[in-house]
């Protein structure tokens, strides 16, 4: 499977300092935001319109893309699994072996990529 076809799916997450414009995280989101995804920011410290549990998110979610260091990254694993989300984009630097156990353990469809690089040809 390729990140481009978690494009189809239009309910996103996106887990990570979605705050800061500086981080990537936040570059995703907003070129989420562009193409017209449904798509809100979660990240243990919360904040404006930022979630910090996905139990909080109001829409039933689709893809997770997962933008945050591992050891937060395998939490919200968990908790998504406990929701039924079962599908997770990898960002470049996100990834680990426990997640990627973890995904294949739970019946977590996982892909290890860049939504950026997808959205450029979508």
């Amino acid at each position: 499977m390729k990140a481009s076809e978690f494009l189809k799916f239009k309910n996103w997450i996106v887990i990570g300092d979605t705050a800061n414009s500086e981080k990537y995280a936040h570059r995703i989101l907003e070129e989420l935001k562009k193409h017209d995804f449904n798509v809100k920011g979660v990240h243990p410290k919360g904040g404006s319109e930022i979630y910090s549990s996905l139990k909080e998110v109001p829409y039933s979610i689709d893809i997770i893309d997962l933008c945050i260091n591992s050891r937060s990254g395998i939490e919200y694993l968990r908790e998504a699994k406990d929701l039924g989300i079962n599908k997770v984009l990898i960002q470049p630097g996100a990834e680990s072996d426990e997640i990627i156990e973890y995904c294949k353990c739970n019946g977590i469809d996982y892909v290890e990529g860049c939504a950026l690089v997808a959205l450029k040809n979508y």
